[in-house]
């Protein structure tokens, strides 16, 4: 049969991402392509125990539908994490549990985009984040990223260029995937420049709790004095990724509009994920743990970039992220990007090419992304060790070709 699929699916493609991990699995190929959280930091025996727990205890609760907005004891209690934690004030707002954060994306982009509307986003950006924008048929608008966060003049040139702006998606802190921090001025430029165009931002913040050097910058969530901000989080980075348990805190016209939305694609997020988080949060030691994973995340970070300025070329330039999980390496002019890719991944490396983070995914790009949570520390060794003896074959052929000619 000749299946005739509908338009939205012309604009998709496979993530890079699962298709580089899926090709790999099963094989001793070190991963330095994921952005999965360090397994060692689940805390597993206190989630086997909750779990135990809760089917004992609530196994009507945990097994039966719910509400749409989320499980009451842990929307409350996250609404005075965020008061605490980030200092956002959430007077007028309200907060949904969604499927992942992820899920929360894809709603805010559905209940204010219509076809041909436009979102600004930092470019690179996170592809899962750009795919839903696709899918929706929303024209993407990329302004690029300096070292302190997304370039203000060409994001207000967007703003007073572009058609039909509905939102402005960032990821201010330890950015996916250059592991960039938007600095606190450059935040509240933005902002400034969100209230002057009455754009909402989309303010994506799942590795919020990570931060292992430096001192915390405000969200812009925290500065939002007008209603312009909606927060999507996550504990998909500090307690599983597999429960897929985020939320959105939002104005609360904007909630409920979500809330409709979240009612057509799954009613509500699972009811025991939620129940797990909330005994998380207030029955286990939560800021313990958290420091737990920075510490992992500090070493691992500290590893992968002693090992870069041992084992890569000086030519090879490489952000120094302050949290997070990922780093972004720049090969040099002349050095093809792609090539290198290739060449790393036969070698047993799996990197992901920096393309597959832009906007527009043809534009020249000579970047890969650099992910140090998910390998262990000896891969993290060994596999810089490979990429720069790639680096060096890949000079060597570039010399030969030159001579040649």
């Amino acid at each position: 049969m000749n299946y005739s699929f509908a338009e939205r699916m012309t604009a998709m493609k496979p993530s890079i991402i699962r298709e580089i991990l899926k090709s790999s699995s099963g094989q001793s190929v070190i991963p330095f392509a994921a952005g999965n959280p360090a397994s060692e930091t689940f805390p597993l025996e206190a989630i086997r125990t909750f779990t135990t727990q809760i089917l004992a205890d609530h196994p009507v609760a945990a097994l039966q539908y719910g509400v749409t907005e989320g499980y009451d004891p842990l929307r409350e209690h996250l609404l005075e994490h965020l008061q605490q934690r980030f200092g956002i004030d959430t007077t007028g707002n309200s907060l949904m549990v969604v499927s992942g954060a992820q899920q929360g994306i894809e709603l805010a982009c559905k209940v204010f985009c219509n076809e041909g509307d436009t979102i600004i986003c930092e470019s690179p950006s996170f592809i899962g984040s750009l795919n839903t924008f696709r899918t929706a048929g929303v024209r993407l608008a990329g302004v690029p990223m300096e070292q302190d966060g997304i370039h203000l003049e060409q994001l207000e040139h967007a703003l007073q260029t572009e058609h039909n702006v509905k939102l402005i998606y960032l990821i201010p802190s330890f950015q996916n995937p250059t592991g960039i921090t938007t600095s606190a001025e450059k935040r509240k430029a933005i902002y400034a420049l969100a209230k002057q165009y009455n754009v909402v931002i989309l303010e994506d913040n799942p590795y919020g709790e990570l931060r292992f050097h430096g001192d915390d910058v405000p969200t812009l969530k925290a500065i939002d004095t007008e209603q312009l901000v909606i927060y999507v989080g996550s504990f998909s980075k500090v307690l599983s990724a597999g429960l897929r348990v985020g939320y959105v805190l939002a104005p609360d016209e904007i909630i409920q509009k979500m809330a409709v939305a979240k009612q057509g694609e799954d009613v509500h997020t699972a009811i025991l994920p939620q129940m797990i988080a909330h005994k998380f949060m207030t029955e286990y030691d939560y800021e313990g743990h958290i420091q737990l994973v920075r510490d992992v995340y500090r070493r691992k970070s500290d590893l992968m970039r002693r090992s870069l300025e041992q084992h890569m070329d000086a030519s090879v330039a490489y952000t120094q992220p302050d949290g997070g999980l990922f780093l972004w390496c720049e090969l040099p002019p002349n050095m093809p990007m792609l090539a290198y890719c290739k060449q790393a991944a036969a070698s047993g490396v799996a990197v992901v090419p920096g393309n597959a983070f832009l906007v527009n995914e043809s534009e020249p790009c000579n970047a890969l992304r650099l992910n140090f949570s998910t390998p262990s520390d000896e891969q993290i060794v060994r596999g810089v060790e490979i990429l720069g003896q790639v680096f060096t074959q890949q000079q060597q052929e570039l010399a030969a070709s030159n001579t040649e000619l």
